[in-house]
């Protein structure tokens, strides 16, 4: 089954945007370190706040996981690649094979062999 993710043009980054997530209105901005090759995510809230910045895309890694806050968007934001193909989060593949997806799946829908 195939996670929803967020409507991004690589082309475009760097971005800022608004978005709704759980009901809840934030501000994301997606950068890219061209030194080396990995990319970004920034979160505001909807008062202009910043919740996070500068936090790394790794493949597979929710993103704020670390983070305890409880502005946080309820639902992960994980930069997934539903092929397999990708071994990390890099300009080549990002938003190719490797997207911003919503974990809005549930747990049981996420078995590996």
């Amino acid at each position: 089954m195939q996670r929803s993710y967020l409507d991004l043009d690589p082309e475009e980054v760097p971005v800022v945007f608004d978005i709704s997530l759980a009901e809840e209105e934030f501000t994301m901005g997606i950068n890219y370190n061209e030194t080396f090759d990995f990319y970004t995510c920034d979160l505001w809230d909807a008062e202009g706040e910043p919740i996070v910045l500068g936090e790394k895309m790794v493949l597979n890694q929710p993103l704020f996981e670390s983070l305890v806050d409880e502005r946080l968007p309820g639902p992960s934001l994980v930069p997934y690649d539903e092929s397999g193909q990708a071994s990390e989060v890099s300009k080549a593949n990002f938003y190719k094979t490797v997207f911003l997806t919503i974990d809005d799946l549930g747990d049981d829908n996420d078995e590996e062999g």
